[in-house]
């Protein structure tokens, strides 16, 4: 049976599939930044950027300078791909911060505290979510767009032993709504895709999850800093 308006769709269910229930979620792959960790807050960073190098860094003044700069062509283009490498997203930070007076001079110091075990920290309902889903026996997976190793995050907040499996852009070299970031993940898993729920916040990219078959939980797009509404994913399981 074929519809008029098909869907567009990186997989092929079978007719039994198509005609039998869905199938139960037994793994969830979660995005990572601003859905299982936040980073700390940026005045926090500049302070420790200050520290490290000795310098006074005007809170107020150098986040405006940071939107600033953040908005030049230039850095906008620099800004492409950065998550495609650990190479490619240093010098998309150094494009950006070299435009920031403070930070000129100390970029990478100022990447590698942005980078920090401690710099990006887990919301308070991301280590109860986690460690619900392993009492289920529900596997888990981080896909995340990314430009360097975030396993260090995890570990530090006492939560990477809640995570089979970690498929990260700078790793695999594509990002998403690729569908090699979702397949690549269930399969790690030994997961099946239509048994698989994506959860993260960005349509665009997590939303991609559907053409490979996983369903999508989409957060809303708001910086959070109390719980992040992770224990919806639970109710989806039943």
């Amino acid at each position: 049976m074929r519809a008029l308006f098909d869907l567009t769709a990186a997989y092929e269910p079978t007719t039994a599939q198509r005609r039998d229930p869905v199938p139960p979620v037994e793994a969830v792959l979660f995005d990572f930044s601003n859905t299982l960790f936040h980073m700390v807050d940026t005045a926090d960073w500049l302070h420790a950027v200050g520290g490290a190098t000795d310098r006074e860094i005007p809170v107020d003044g150098t986040l405006d300078e940071l939107a600033a700069a953040a908005a030049l062509p230039e850095v906008a283009a620099a800004q492409q791909g950065r998550d495609l490498s650990d190479d490619a997203h240093r010098e998309a930070m150094r494009a950006w911060f070299s435009r920031v007076r403070v930070l000129r001079g100390v970029e990478d110091t100022a990447v590698d505290l942005l980078r920090g075990a401690d710099a990006w920290v887990p919301y308070p309902d991301t280590g109860t979510v986690l460690t619900a889903l392993a009492g289920r026996g529900v596997r888990v997976g981080v896909v995340s767009d990314i430009g360097w190793d975030i396993r260090v995050h995890a570990r530090a907040a006492g939560v990477e032993h809640l995570v089979g499996t970690w498929v990260l852009s700078c790793e695999l070299g594509v990002e998403k709504p690729d569908p090699a970031m979702f397949t690549t993940a269930c399969t790690a898993l030994g997961a099946d895709p239509r048994a698989t729920l994506m959860v993260g916040d960005n349509p665009a990219r997590d939303g991609g999850a559907v053409a490979v078959g996983c369903r999508v939980f989409l957060l809303p797009s708001e910086f959070r800093l109390g719980e992040r509404g992770l224990g919806a994913v639970l109710s989806l399981l039943g």
